[in-house]
């Protein structure tokens, strides 16, 4: 199936505004990559400290997922009649007051709310209500050539930030281990850094240009002509969403301290380096595309991962499991920066926010109760089934892509073939 080139809006100050917009997103994907990487390793580590359950803790996974899909699906939805630098500023707004209520409260039920309605992410990756809408304005800031490595360089950014964020974790545990502070107290100071997070993104937002909002021909508008393919995306994109809803950071964190009594601060270190190799292995995304195209870069880097995942849940002792994650993440999100990029190619530029929103949305939805019965999983056992089962999964997806998707080509690959 062919696709239409996209034209790109043209004009010497206007694409300079365009390339300093995209650095300025990128920015703000690496700032909450951080808060997001520290946040998803000491949240389970906290909870528990307080005393809940792993299933309290998955219950409280679920909703913030849940939370995460139904934000951005009111932005996919009814988006297109506000500004997308408002919809930005709102969403820094919200992350500001997640923060401040983790920080400040240790009561269940005013976390479980805050949680579905915030935006603290228990995942290593981008689940936000900022994701549909970034998502959907980077396209407009370079060409159809290079979209593909503008993806690469966001999730990069996000991704080593958020590796960074994840050996940050160790920090409260040397802050209760060399001064007055008590533990509890140190990580809840993590939700207090969340929230300067917010109001420094929300200042970044603030200083993006006007030509980042769409040309009047381009404005933001439901799915129309591409409502078929945008649907069967979702729906495969959402059985990889809920195989890897029974091993978001957070759990597989909480599998980590039950598996191998491994503490926060060595569960952090771990992290960090799987972030940083998921982070590099992006930029070789960019290249293996070029030669055989953007879904077979996704399925033949992502079922390898899968089969090593099965693995480390199987590995006897801490070390093998720690190789078989570590050679996991080299893979494992080499698929993310294509996939945006892909998705983004199949549609219109009016379509770009509903179509990232409609896609991300059953994302979240369908990674929304696997937590909860992984949380479940970890409570009576310590064997990695959540691992077993979430590889499984995200396999099967990644045959059902390869079959759905092979002969639909973005723009470059079209001219590539002639």
């Amino acid at each position: 199936m062919k696709l239409p080139a996209v034209a790109r809006r043209h004009g010497g100050t206007e694409d300079a505004d365009l390339r300093r917009d995209g650095m300025l997103l990128t920015a703000t994907r690496g700032l909450r990559g951080f808060v997001d990487g520290i946040t998803s390793v000491v949240l389970s580590a906290y909870l528990t400290l307080l005393g809940y359950s792993g299933t309290k803790i998955g219950v409280l996974v679920t909703a913030m997922l849940l939370g995460s899909a139904g934000l951005t699906l009111l932005a996919g939805t009814y988006g297109h009649r506000f500004a997308r630098r408002s919809i930005l500023l709102a969403g820094a707004l919200l992350m500001i007051a997640t923060g401040i209520t983790f920080a400040s409260t240790t009561v269940f039920a005013v976390l479980l709310v805050v949680g579905t309605i915030g935006t603290v992410n228990p995942t290593s990756g981008d689940i936000s209500v900022f994701l549909p809408m970034e998502q959907s304005l980077l396209p407009a800031t370079t060409t159809d050539e290079r979209r593909t490595a503008v993806f690469a360089r966001y999730a990069f950014i996000g991704g080593i930030f958020g590796a960074i964020g994840s050996l940050a974790a160790s920090v409260p545990d040397f802050v209760a281990d060399h001064t007055s502070i008590s533990r509890e107290s140190a990580l809840r100071g993590v939700f207090a850094v969340y929230a300067l997070a917010g109001a420094a993104a929300f200042f970044i937002y603030r200083a993006l240009s006007p030509a980042i909002e769409p040309a009047s021909h381009q404005r933001p508008a439901p799915l129309g002509e591409s409502k078929r393919v945008v649907y069967r995306l979702a729906a495969v994109f959402s059985l990889d969403a809920f195989g890897g809803g029974f091993t978001v950071q957070s759990l597989l964190a909480l599998w980590l301290y039950k598996r191998f009594d491994l503490s926060v601060t060595a569960a952090g270190a771990l992290l960090f380096w799987t972030g940083t190799c998921s982070a590099l292995s992006v930029f070789l995304a960019v290249r293996i595309a070029k030669r055989i195209g953007l879904v077979r870069t996704m399925v033949f880097t992502h079922l390898p991962a899968q089969v090593l995942l099965i693995s480390a849940a199987l590995m006897p002792n801490l070390p093998l499991a720690v190789a078989c994650l570590v050679a996991r993440s080299l893979l494992s999100t080499m698929d993310a920066p294509v996939r945006n990029s892909y998705v983004m190619a199949v549609v219109s530029p009016a379509e770009r926010a509903a179509a990232a929103s409609l896609t991300n949305v059953p994302r979240s939805l369908a990674a929304a109760l696997p937590p909860t019965l992984a949380g479940w999983m970890l409570a009576h056992s310590s064997f990695g089934w959540p691992l077993i089962i979430a590889g499984v999964l995200k396999a099967i997806y990644d045959l059902t892509l390869l079959s759905m998707f092979r002969h639909v080509r973005p723009p470059e690959e079209q001219a590539a073939t002639g």
